[in-house]
């Protein structure tokens, strides 16, 4: 569960290292997010010379969650750490390429450019 104020690592290369979740997008009573659902986070570490600077605001879709995710079919992934991929106003991934494990659900979110780029689908 992704709630204000979490921490999350970037799986992707657009520059940002770190996220924190300032907001869940998707109601007004909305508390948590969970693995491809979009959030707005400010950029907390940064790499140097990259498109996406310390202290900027972005969107971002969690792609992974320490949190147990129940499937369909009933059973359960969880991974390591919270993570998210940074997007733009298109949903499209704004790096080239997406590093780590994503699960499948992504891909039937809607989000099939960051399914494509991922190294491995879950």
């Amino acid at each position: 569960m992704i709630q204000e104020r979490t921490m999350l690592n970037v799986a992707d290369n657009s520059g940002a290292k770190l996220l924190q979740c300032i907001k869940v997008l998707g109601g007004t009573r909305r508390r948590y997010a969970q693995i491809g659902d979009i959030i707005v986070a400010t950029v907390k570490k940064a790499e140097p010379r990259k498109e996406i600077k310390k202290h900027q605001v972005v969107r971002a879709v969690v792609v992974r969650q320490k949190r147990n995710f129940r499937r369909k079919d009933g059973t359960y992934i969880r991974f390591s750490e919270n993570a998210a991929v940074v997007i733009d106003s298109k949903n499209e991934p704004k790096g080239g390429r997406i590093f780590g494990p994503i699960p499948r659900e992504i891909k039937e979110k809607g989000f099939t450019t960051i399914a494509n780029l991922a190294q491995e689908l879950v």
